[in-house]
């Protein structure tokens, strides 16, 4: 057991899915600087069929001016549909040295995460990306949570991210779907818990929450 210093990250971090709004995004960080990230959602993003044409945009904006900074990051689909394999093969095929990191959502255990991070490290040394590509992993579900620290103990992940309303909907209506705006996301007991214990998770292991 070795705690670091948290990785030095933008305190904010946006969600875009659609072309038009991740280019909008890229012009705002342009503008203000990078001060935020930017995050090309292939998950929700990505049309049913899409996917590949989805990914392959994000390839495109990643590698164009737009992304002045390099700080735009992927969420890839979860490691239990059919696509995310082929996000990794498009993204880091095309643009392994520009991704800022991947976001992988939606797992239940470590070996989710694990599996994902063979599969980088697999892609990309099959393309000459040399660079470690750094990892999110969304808390969103009960699995995740109860494994929030084991997650944040892998090497490779720079960051827990909380997943608000996947982790609301995971409880069936026993959290009401006003806890995903505030006031009560900030004071809903089962959400307040959620949010300690995956801050703890990630300050134990120098990781950073979002």
């Amino acid at each position: 057991y070795l705690s670091t210093e948290p990785a030095a990250l933008p305190v904010c971090d946006h969600y875009a899915g659609s072309e038009s709004l991740i280019r909008k995004s890229l012009e705002v960080q342009r503008t203000l600087g990078p001060v935020f990230d930017v995050t090309a959602d292939c998950e929700d993003g990505a049309a049913i069929g899409e996917e590949a044409r989805h990914a392959g945009m994000v390839a495109e904006l990643l590698n164009s001016s737009e992304n002045a900074h390099d700080r735009m990051g992927v969420r890839i689909h979860d490691p239990r549909h059919r696509s995310w394999h082929t996000d990794l093969e498009l993204l880091i095929g095309a643009a392994g040295d520009r991704i800022a990191y991947i976001t992988i959502p939606k797992v239940d255990v470590v070996a989710d995460v694990e599996r994902v991070l063979h599969a980088i490290d697999d892609v990309a040394a099959q393309h000459g990306v040399r660079r470690e590509i750094p990892v999110q992993v969304l808390i969103e579900t009960h699995g995740a949570l109860r494994a929030a620290a084991d997650i944040a103990a892998l090497p490779r992940v720079e960051c827990l991210c909380f997943g608000l309303m996947d982790y609301v909907s995971a409880f069936g209506g026993a959290i009401p779907s006003d806890a995903i705006s505030s006031p009560a996301q900030f004071e809903h007991p089962l959400v307040r818990r959620a949010k300690a214990e995956v801050a703890v998770a990630a300050h134990a292991w120098g990781n950073t929450t979002l």
